[in-house]
Parts: C-alpha cells; structure tokens; sequence
C-alpha cells in the first residue's frame, strides 16, 4: 500500500477506522463489529458515482464508448445489494469482532465486464482505453471463508442477474428524468 499515494488517504482511512474501533472493543468493551465491503451494486446507485458498474451501464445506456482505464486486464468482484445487506445483518447479529469480508468472489476482468455490460443492454457502444490511475489495484477478490464459517453466509445472486436488475432500474433512471409533463 502506498500511504502517501493518490488512493493513500482512503487505504488508510479504512485501516485507521478498523485500528479504532478494535481500541474501542479492548479498552471501553464497546460491542463492534468490523466489514470489509467489497464492491457493491444494485438498483438505487448513482449513474455518475464514478465506479466501474454504474458507468459502464450509463454509457451503454448513451450509446457512448465505455471507458477502461488501462488494458481492462485488472480484476472486480461485484455483489449484489441483498447480499451485501443480508451479510451485515449476520454479521451484526454475530458476536465476531474481528474484520470480516463481505463480497462476492466471483472475479471477473473490467474488459470482460465492459463487454457483458455491451450485451446485456443491447448497445452499439464500443470500448474505448485510457491510461490506468497510479495505485489502482490490479486484483480485487474478497476471500470471504470466515463469512461463510461464523456467518454461515455467501451471496445469492449471481452477476448477470443482479446486473439485469441494475440495467432496468437505471433504464427506468432514465426514462424519469427525460420525461418532461410540459412536452404534450
């Protein structure tokens, strides 16, 4: 991890936070817990909140090119909102305090999911390389075993479903703030 990196502040905020709160558990007994979010999506994103789902899908939605930031060869894992909720509720009605990873493993490159998004909302848009950020990661996979062993928990939803969902809800995004009453 590079601290003093553009990404610098968020790595280490993220790595203070959970420091902080083991404090909070040893010296006060204040009940904690600590997740680790992986890449989350789902109905009700922001299409310009700058992640790689939300942006690719407004760009498909344009017929606008969908912008990969180096050779599209780094990797995501993408979990679906339910699961990511259903997740926090376990882990919050657990008695774990240590980090626990809450995502979905099934990894996938950004060319790959570039090109799924392509498929899946039927656009003409092709894709366009720009140079990849300083710091960026080149893989992003939770291990999610001790969700799966104290939690009894893994997601749900597969990605090409959740996706669909995702797609609809943003089409229809779309479709209310193009809708003007004063047109008729």
């Amino acid at each position: 991890m590079n601290t003093v990196g553009p990404r610098g502040v968020y790595d280490e905020a993220k790595r203070f936070a959970e420091s902080l709160t083991m404090a909070y558990n040893r010296y006060h007994g204040v009940q904690t817990r600590i997740a680790r979010i992986f890449n989350t999506y789902g109905p009700r994103m922001r299409l310009n909140d700058g992640r790689a789902l939300p942006a690719f899908i407004s760009q498909a939605l344009h017929n606008e090119p969908l912008t990969i930031f180096g050779d599209g060869s780094q990797t995501r894992s993408f979990c679906y909102v339910d699961d990511l909720v259903d997740g926090l509720v376990r882990l919050l009605f657990s008695n774990e305090v240590y980090p626990v990873n809450i995502g979905n493993p099934a990894e996938i490159t950004i060319k790959q999911f570039a090109e799924e998004v392509i498929e899946l909302t039927g656009t003409k848009s092709s894709i366009t390389y720009m140079e990849l950020p300083e710091d960026d990661p080149k893989v992003r996979q939770p291990d999610i075993t001790r969700a799966t062993e104290i939690l009894g928990w893994a997601p749900k939803v597969d990605r090409k479903s959740g996706v669909i969902k995702t797609i609809d809800y943003f089409k229809n995004q779309l479709t209310l703030i193009s809708y003007d009453p004063n047109s008729r």
